[in-house]
């Protein structure tokens, strides 16, 4: 596992967006780039560095195929808080040369969400995979709406939403929980760690618990971000202040590990 730690949210972002573009423009396989996303407060910096590299012609969306990490269950895509609203009004929109029938993400309203869910996983399959999936991860470390104790092995599938998830995502609901879907569309984490990359955003005080277990924890269901002990090719890039609960060592030790790998 390789641990980024940069000073603030702001050039946790940058360095993420930069680690991405720099990935699709080094893929030189005759396939699409195949890129996972999540939506929530973590990758929206990143959202606009990339926006602004590919109008500044730095990066190309062209070849790129894009599969997000979930959607709300009963939401239409015109609702202001589905997570097919978020990506196009905070990424898609914004691409110069995204193609639309590039973008996928889970239909909340499909009337099987079962299959729909089976849908998902054979369309990801039949791309050969996610070279990159780009995530965050909740207070309680859950990674996508992969709840504690949720599979490790788990598929895309129906998730029903703790109500502590339901409170956090309140705020989004004019902080009523009760306004908040209780179940959701998600990848699983089979899905996610059956990436060649995965790429995790974690930053403020209030993930630090949760960036320690990840790193520091068991693998464990209850942390299911834990998950990510056991893949190869895992990044997490933080900022300070995540990193408030990571004994003295493990800090020391993955800035030393960075300062080495720049010189």
């Amino acid at each position: 596992m390789r641990i980024v730690i940069q000073d603030n949210y702001d050039k946790m972002c940058l360095w993420a967006a930069n680690y991405i573009a720099d990935k699709i423009n080094s893929h030189k396989e005759d396939r699409p780039f195949v890129l996972g996303l999540p939506t929530g407060s973590s990758p929206v910096g990143v959202y606009k560095e990339l926006i602004r590299k590919n109008k500044a012609g730095e990066v190309s969306f062209a070849n790129v195929v894009t599969f997000n990490m979930d959607e709300y269950v009963g939401l239409p895509h015109d609702h202001e808080q589905s997570y097919w609203y978020f990506m196009y009004d905070n990424l898609f929109n914004h691409l110069v040369d995204m193609k639309p029938e590039n973008i996928n993400i889970p239909d909340g309203m499909a009337e099987d969400p079962e299959a729909e869910c089976a849908r998902y996983e054979e369309k990801i399959a039949s791309y050969g995979g996610i070279d990159l999936f780009m995530g965050g991860i909740g207070v309680d470390g859950h990674l996508a709406f992969n709840e504690p104790y949720t599979s490790l092995s788990s598929r895309t599938g129906v998730r029903a939403l703790t109500t502590d998830t339901k409170i956090v995502n309140s705020r989004f609901f004019g902080n009523d929980p009760g306004k908040v879907p209780s179940t959701a569309l998600s990848v699983g984490i089979g899905t996610v760690t059956d990436s060649r990359e995965v790429l995790i955003l974690i930053s403020g005080h209030n993930k630090a618990r949760a960036l320690a277990a990840t790193v520091e924890g068991g693998i464990s269901q209850k942390w299911t971000c834990s998950a990510l002990q056991m893949h190869n090719g895992a990044i997490i890039a933080c900022d300070e202040e995540a990193c408030g609960e990571l004994t003295v060592d493990t800090y020391k030790y993955f800035l030393d590990i960075e300062r080495g790998e720049r010189l």
